[in-house]
């Protein structure tokens, strides 16, 4: 079951039904979709999307997904799940462009990582960024992501794979 998070100044909670509305108009807007998965898509598939959220990833606990408030409005998406191009737990995070540039992405990031070290016992975490996304790569660059290696995808775009590991900075649960 997906918990809630906190960081100063954002709530990471579970989604919930009347959320599709926000969600919709966050996955629509094509400043931040064109770096979301294979970048835009039909609104039509974005109100699938939000679906499968309650019917597969929280009915069958499949991984974390959050919707993303600051001061009670929803201003992005989170998420960490494994995956099979790193073979390990990708983050994935949205910030709605009202959200930008006042440091919340960085903030955010780092409450996933920091999920996944403590609660989830990973101990690595990956992400994968356009290498066009400038603002994203030096966020993860920012908060010790280092490169790993680049996809060329079939469109001729490059993705790159970044790791975290943790430091001793961070807090992880005692070995038992």
């Amino acid at each position: 079951m997906t918990p809630t998070l906190r960081t100063e100044r954002l709530l990471l909670e579970p989604y919930v039904p009347g959320d599709e509305e926000d969600f919709v108009a966050l996955f629509q807007d094509t400043r931040v979709s064109r770096w979301m998965g294979d970048g835009p898509v039909s609104e039509a598939a974005d109100r699938a999307l939000f679906g499968r959220i309650f019917t597969k990833v929280y009915a069958q606990d499949l991984f974390d997904v959050w919707a993303v408030r600051r001061d009670g409005l929803l201003v992005g998406h989170a998420e960490i799940k494994p995956t099979d191009v790193v073979g390990g737990h990708e983050i994935i995070y949205a910030l709605a462009p009202v959200a930008w540039g006042v440091g919340l992405g960085t903030g955010l990031a780092e409450a996933i990582v920091a999920h996944g070290f403590g609660p989830l016992g990973l101990t690595e975490v990956y992400a994968t960024v356009a290498a066009q996304n400038k603002a994203s790569l030096t966020l993860l660059d920012r908060i010790g992501f280092e490169h790993v290696r680049d996809i060329e995808e079939d469109h001729g775009s490059t993705t790159r794979v970044l790791v975290r590991r943790p430091t001793a900075s961070d807090k992880l649960p005692l070995a038992r």
